[in-house]
């Protein structure tokens, strides 16, 4: 798949979610919008398109960035306990920062979130079972613990319901003010594209990396933190989307090839457009309300998952 394919299509997909919704505004009205039109279009409909956008590429390029590094495909945030990581930073930060600002919950989610991946790393490299979905399964084990955690002080603390809007992605409430945390992924993903070859390499093994004269600990510390981050800034802004690390690098890789900067791009763009897709078939299904994006994204990545487990085990993967 060529990439202008996926940037028309994303393009064609981008202008339907801007006119779509239940404030009447079509695309004929572009030229003549009235002032309530154009305080819709742009403190609402672009600030949501363009979170869909980010959110959707930095999750899949987080995602890319697990599997090379972990060398399994089916690593993501989801499977890693990357997001629950996150999501337990930023109750804590509510905890003990009284007040706390949208920077200060990034900062602490961030923290936690490169804890709980690089523990989870660790847990991996002494895993002596290799099995490409073992490893999963056991992230999953480790990602349910940390929410366990999260929940019970949740309970303890009275702050259950604030848990619960970052358990469930939901773009709706996406306004001008309150998502442009975001943007700071966008040279998060640059400095992906740049340490791209590093990732690569660093993904066919210690021994291989170090023969090649690479610092290995410094590009896998390197590639979680960009993890990390990215999730921090996604959950805290439009909350937790599952399957999106997981699925979105696998599909790009059966078309495309395992080469991280060959990929990249694709994974980033095929990741907006799935979001952005995902979302406005949660706007239509039961218009006029809305079905979250992590339902939406969780039915239909259970299904794509649930694929490359069968293409796993027809093709002997």
């Amino acid at each position: 798949m060529k990439i202008r394919y996926l940037v028309i299509t994303l393009i064609i997909l981008s202008i339907i979610s801007i006119f779509l919704g239940v404030s009447q505004v079509s695309i004929l009205d572009i030229f003549s919008l009235t002032e309530d039109q154009r305080h819709i279009i742009l403190n609402s409909r672009l600030p949501r398109l363009l979170s869909i956008i980010i959110a959707g590429a930095s999750m899949s390029v987080a995602g890319l960035i697990m599997q090379q590094l972990s060398q399994n495909k089916f690593v993501s945030p989801t499977t890693a306990g990357t997001l629950d990581s996150a999501r337990l930073g930023i109750l804590v930060a509510i905890m003990v920062f009284t007040g706390a600002n949208p920077l200060q919950k990034m900062l602490v989610s961030f923290v936690f979130a490169l804890l709980g991946t690089f523990v989870f790393m660790q847990i991996l490299e002494r895993i002596k079972f290799k099995d490409a979905i073992f490893i999963p399964l056991v992230g999953l084990v480790f990602g349910n613990i940390i929410s366990s955690t999260s929940t019970f002080f949740a309970y303890k603390n009275d702050l259950i319901q604030n848990m619960t809007s970052w358990l469930q992605g939901d773009f709706s409430m996406i306004m001008t003010g309150n998502y442009e945390l975001m943007f700071v992924t966008v040279p998060i993903l640059a400095v992906a594209y740049l340490y791209a070859n590093q990732f690569t390499i660093a993904g066919m093994g210690e021994d291989f990396s170090k023969n090649l004269g690479l610092n290995y600990r410094q590009i896998v510390n390197t590639g979680l933190a960009i993890v990390a981050l990215v999730t921090a800034s996604v959950v805290l802004s439009v909350g937790v989307i599952p399957f999106l690390g997981l699925i979105i690098p696998n599909i790009v890789t059966i078309y495309q090839g395992d080469h991280l900067k060959n990929t990249l791009m694709h994974t980033a763009l095929l990741g907006a457009l799935f979001v952005l897709a995902s979302d406005i078939i949660g706007r239509v299904i039961i218009y006029p309300y809305e079905i979250p994006i992590s339902l939406t994204v969780g039915v239909i990545g259970s299904g794509v998952f649930i694929y490359l487990l069968l293409r796993r085990h027809k093709y002997g993967l």
